[in-house]
């Protein structure tokens, strides 16, 4: 799993990151290798600003430096980042664009699933156009507002349609596959030193 560096400069690092890699190191000494530890071998002040899954691909995100994370984290917190995937999900989706509005917070029983809760989740907003479409699979382009945990996953399995390959909230099939079908294609940001904005797109695999 090599990394592909997109784009870099004094304030910023983008990364293709692979699917099936930790985005920061996990609990254990078999989760330490990660995007995080690759990339500061490198570059010494590339620090985190957001995650992508383990399972997802795509376009990542570091800053170089405190004041250029502070001030890029302000952005995703802030939700003044444009971000959109891809999604190959199971069935037929019928309509041909919707917006998911539907509450999440983490399951504390069955940590790290995460699940819909009215009453105590926090408010989680997906944007979904289809692509693409037969009676087995849908392909769609998901525009999340919100950036909860394991959100486009959750939003999907909750329309009725689970992302292909998603072994915690797909079906016993999914477990077997060889790969997650979720793709981080494109990332726009304010550059935080030069008030740019700049888009970065990573294609897509499969």
């Amino acid at each position: 799993m090599r990394l592909q560096l997109l784009f870099c400069d004094q304030s910023l690092l983008v990364i293709d990151k692979p699917a099936g890699l930790l985005s920061v190191p996990g609990k254990g000494p078999d989760r330490q290798d990660c995007v995080a530890r690759r990339v500061q071998r490198e570059y010494g002040d590339a620090l985190v600003v957001h995650r992508l899954d383990c399972h997802t691909s795509g376009v990542m995100l570091m800053a170089r430096g405190k004041a250029a994370q502070a001030a890029l984290s302000r952005q995703f917190h802030d939700r003044q980042v444009d971000k959109a995937y891809i999604a190959v999900v199971h069935g037929r989706v019928a309509q041909d664009e919707g917006i998911i509005d539907l509450p999440m917070r983490c399951d504390i029983d069955n940590r790290p699933r995460q699940i819909i809760d009215f009453e105590h989740g926090k408010r989680a907003i997906t944007r979904w156009r289809r692509l693409a479409g037969n009676a087995r699979q849908s392909r769609l382009l998901l525009l999340p507002v919100t950036g909860r945990s394991h959100q486009l996953r959750v939003h999907c399995r909750a329309l009725g349609h689970a992302i292909v390959g998603d072994s915690l909230y797909g079906d016993a099939e999914d477990a077997g596959l060889p790969r997650m079908l979720l793709h981080a294609q494109r990332l726009c940001v304010t550059h935080p030193v030069s008030g740019e904005r700049l888009c970065f797109e990573a294609p897509c695999d499969f």
